[in-house]
C-alpha cells in the first residue's frame, strides 16, 4: 500500500478536484491529509470527503484527516502525517493542482521494481518540461546547483519539487525538524548522509499564480539555504562525506 501525504493550507478551491484525481489512482492507498491551520473550508471539506470515501466501500482508497491548530508549515505537516502512515511507500502530494497524480506510476515504479530508496519528480527533465514563472525556476535552479555542489554530489535538477516518494521505513528513520519549506533540502541532505539510492523522473507541472494561491515566496529560500550550509559544514567538520548513490 502507498501512503499519500497531503499538507493542506487554505486549499478549499482545489481540494475537490485534487482528491478526485488522487482517488482515481489505480492502486491500494491511504491518503493522509493534514489541515495545517486553514482559515477557509478546507478542514470541513476534507472531513466530508473522508466520510464519503468511508461509506463508499471502495477498498482501494481511505482518507485520514489530521489537523494543526495553527499553520506550522509543510515540514511539520509531513511529520504529523508520517506518524500515521501504514504504507510501505510514502508519497508527498501538494493540495493544489500544479502536480498531476497521473504521474504516480512513474514515481512508484523505480521504488517497486528496482528497490530504490527515494524518487523525486523533476519539472525540468526530458520532454515533459512545463511553463512556469521564470524567477521561481531560476531560484530553484540556483538552490539545486548549490545543493549538488555542497550537499549531494548528484546532478539533481529539481530540489524543491513537491513530488517525492520514499520507502516509509527509511523516511521514518530521518530526524526531520524543519517546519516549513526547509524540509525539501533537509530530507535530501539526510538521505545523502545515509547513502540512499535516489532517482529523478520527469513529471508534469502546471503552475498557478500568486493570485490563485501560490504560497512559496522568495523568503522561503532562506531556510533551504541554511539547511544546505549546515549540512555541508557538518560534513566538512569531520562527518562522513555526503554523497547520494545513483542508479
Amino acid at each position: 500500500m502507498v501512503s499519500i501525504i497531503i499538507p493542506v493550507f487554505n486549499e478549499a478551491a482545489t481540494l475537490p478536484t485534487l482528491l478526485a484525481r488522487v482517488a482515481a489512482a489505480p492502486f491500494m492507498k491511504e491518503v493522509i491529509a493534514v489541515d495545517d491551520g486553514s482559515t477557509d473550508d478546507s478542514g470541513e471539506l476534507l472531513r466530508a470527503v473522508s466520510r464519503e470515501w468511508q461509506t463508499s466501500g471502495d477498498p482501494v482508497k481511505r482518507l485520514i484527516v489530521l489537523q494543526h491548530g495553527v499553520n506550522r508549515g509543510k515540514g511539520a505537516a509531513v511529520r504529523t502525517a508520517l506518524a500515521h502512515a501504514s504504507g510501505t511507500i510514502t508519497l508527498i502530494q501538494d493540495a493544489d493542482l500544479e502536480y498531476d497524480p497521473k504521474d504516480y506510476p512513474a514515481l512508484l515504479a523505480p521504488l517497486l521494481e528496482e528497490r530504490l530508496d527515494a524518487v523525486y519528480g523533476s519539472r525540468f527533465l526530458g520532454v515533459r518540461k512545463r511553463r512556469g514563472y521564470r524567477l521561481n525556476a531560476f531560484a530553484n535552479a540556483l538552490l539545486t546547483r548549490f545543493a549538488n555542489r555542497l550537499l549531494t554530489g548528484l546532478e539533481l535538477t529539481d530540489l524543491t519539487s513537491c513530488y517525492k516518494a520514499f520507502r516509509t521505513e527509511l523516511l521514518r528513520e530521518l530526524p526531520l525538524v524543519q517546519e516549513r519549506f526547509g524540509f525539501e533540502a533537509e530530507v535530501t541532505a539526510q538521505l545523502a548522509e545515509r547513502g540512499a539510492w535516489i532517482r529523478e523522473v520527469p513529471v508534469s507541472y502546471d503552475p498557478r499564480s500568486y493570485a490563485q494561491g501560490k504560497k512559496i515566496r522568495w523568503r522561503d529560500a532562506w531556510p533551504i539555504v541554511q539547511v544546505i550550509l549546515g549540512s555541508a559544514a557538518r560534513s566538512l567538520g569531520g562527518g562522513e562525506p555526503i554523497v547520494i548513490r545513483r542508479r
